[in-house]
């Protein structure tokens, strides 16, 4: 026995059109710009302090292509190609055999930053 599918449409698509059409204009750059500067600012300010080097040295990297955006959050601060926030971060074996434990200040500094972010681009994109 065959089964018979359904369904009946009543009205328009103009919400649905308008939603989508105003996405397509909508720049994005400053929102990213200044959250990107924000999570700079976290990071630098949770980074542990020794010469303050480290934490200086926090930078963004903003890469676009036609359908998403990425902000990608570097440290230059690179001693004999270790780089010193990931050590700071995960812990590292010393020269005469010790170990200093690591300590996780990236992600608690940067989680307030994506969820502010993700809650401003949602009223960006729904308009409330």
């Amino acid at each position: 026995m065959a089964s018979i599918i359904s369904f009946k449409h009543h009205g328009d698509l103009k919400k649905t059109d308008t939603f989508l059409r105003r996405l397509l204009k909508q720049d994005l750059s400053t929102i990213l710009e200044r959250y990107a500067q924000m999570g700079v600012d976290a990071l630098s300010a949770a980074t542990p302090v020794d010469t303050g080097k480290t934490a200086a040295s926090w930078g963004y990297v903003i890469t676009r292509t036609s359908d998403t955006a990425t902000i990608t959050w570097t440290n230059s601060n690179v001693n004999n190609g270790v780089p010193i926030a990931l050590i700071l971060q995960y812990g590292h074996g010393t020269g005469t055999g010790g170990y200093v434990k690591g300590r996780d200040y990236i992600k608690p500094a940067i989680r307030p930053v994506f969820d502010e972010l993700a809650n401003e681009l949602w009223k960006e994109v729904t308009g409330r």
